[in-house]
This record gives structure tokens, C-alpha cells and sequence, in this order.
């Protein structure tokens, strides 16, 4: 579909939700429930654009330590970059749809393969993959942006 720049259009009007506000939330608290949960999302780039895979995790000492098949796409793109690492963004909610309350978070920062072998195998007995596959090794995202609202009731 193209579109015609000559033509403006305008969106659906914003549309608020009585009995609802959004709150921000400041980075320690935002990783604070990051932690609570056990399933995000991690986006990274494939072929110059974004993707977007569902992961479990933990959070250590600030860090998102997640495991990625061996062979995925992640996993190749890590191994392209030892050291360096990708730019990744890890999102990771609780929010309940019916009330239409929680939180979401989302981190940005650099994902580096782990390599100690004595962090590989602890985590493999932390993470356990929630799906078939190989899956030797891990991955540590440190967090250089952390971002979070939470969805609230109004007062009265």
C-alpha cells in the first residue's frame, strides 16, 4: 500500500480509559518487577529489522541473563560478535486485560554470550528452557536504559 504525502490524514482520536492512569516508573523499581516475572520478550535485529522472540529469564546483580537455542538467529548473531556484543531491548509485563492494570518494562543495553564455564552451568540448571531444543549456553543483557509505566486505577 502506498501513500500519498500530498494527502494528510489524521488517526483515530486518543481515546482515555475512566478510572485508569498510566504512571511512570523510575528505573530500580522498574527492574525490581522485572524480576518478578519469569517470561519477556527479547527484539534484536535481523536482517536490518526487528525481531522479536519470547524467552524466560532471570535477574542477577541488575543484569537480564536469558538462554537462546544454539543455531537461533540470537545465538549467530552473538557468536558474529564476542565480546562486543548487539544492541538488544528486553520487554518483560504483568498486566491483566480484563481491568486493565500492571506494568510493563522495558531494558535496552548489550547481550554478550556468557563464557565462564561455571556461569554456563549454573545457569543452565537455573533457566530451563521452555522449549525443545539445544541450548548450551547463555546470554547476559546489562542494561544501559531501563524504562516502565504501570497502569493504575483513578482515584476517586
Amino acid at each position: 500500500m502506498k501513500s500519498d504525502p500530498a494527502r494528510t490524514t489524521t488517526g483515530p482520536p486518543a481515546v482515555t480509559v475512566p478510572g485508569r492512569r498510566m504512571e511512570e516508573l523510575g528505573a530500580d523499581e522498574a527492574l525490581r518487577l522485572l524480576g518478578t516475572v519469569e517470561l519477556g520478550r527479547i527484539v534484536f535485529t535481523r536482517h536490518a529489522l526487528p525481531a522479536v522472540r519470547p524467552v524466560n529469564h532471570l535477574l542477577e546483580d541488575g543484569d537480564i541473563i536469558i538462554r537462546v537455542q544454539d543455531g537461533s538467529t540470537l545465538a549467530a548473531l552473538l557468536a558474529a560478535r564476542p565480546g562486543t556484543g548487539v544492541v538488544v531491548a528486553y520487554e518483560a509485563d504483568a498486566i491483566d486485560q480484563g481491568a486493565h492494570l500492571g506494568w510493563s518494562v522495558v531494558a535496552t543495553g548489550y547481550a554478550t554470550a556468557v563464557t565462564a564455564p561455571g556461569e554456563v552451568e549454573r545457569y543452565a540448571h537455573l533457566l530451563q528452557p521452555w522449549v525443545e531444543g539445544t541450548t548450551s549456553g547463555a546470554v547476559r543483557i546489562r542494561p544501559d536504559l531501563v524504562t516502565g509505566f504501570r497502569l493504575l486505577e483513578s482515584g476517586p
